[in-house]
């Protein structure tokens, strides 16, 4: 798990150019402004941008073809981050959804997502997110998903 900000995203442009190809979308659309939806960048990347409203509890979920990055446009939230070994399975992997639900080992470790912060969660990382800070809060987050 990679959690920083916006401003230093060109640091991670060396890990994939689909990492790089995302965090520049990130950094090149106004985002405050987008509409949700889905937006395709390539056949390897798609970005789903999303408002809702945090949640009190959730199951951790992870992913084997894609990369995470989840960008915080407005609002707060934190997420829960475990080492996927350490997880089992609630809901067994979703091969067309690229998702499976989990259920980890006690002592979560949770970290905040603030306004123009970012999450990279990659397959072995098994995330919580959308989880509320104090209270339950509307936020608008986007989701870079690039294939690995």
């Amino acid at each position: 798990m990679i959690k920083d900000k916006l401003k230093n995203a060109k640091n991670y442009f060396g890990i994939s150019d689909n990492i790089k190809a995302g965090l520049n979308w990130l950094l090149s659309n106004d985002l405050e402004n987008i509409p949700d939806g889905k937006y395709e960048l390539s056949d390897d990347i798609y970005v789903n941008v999303q408002t809702y409203t945090t949640k009190d509890e959730g199951l951790y979920e992870a992913h084997q073809k894609y990369t995470d990055i989840q960008y915080m446009i407005k609002g707060e939230e934190k997420a829960g981050v475990k080492d996927y070994s350490l997880c089992k399975t609630e809901t067994p992997y979703n091969q067309n959804n690229d998702i499976e639900f989990l259920s980890c080992s006690e002592n979560d470790e949770y970290y905040n997502l603030k306004e123009g912060e970012f999450f990279i969660f990659f397959p072995h990382d098994a995330h919580k997110p959308s989880i509320k800070i104090s209270e339950n809060k509307k936020v608008k987050k986007a989701v870079v998903k690039v294939k690995i």
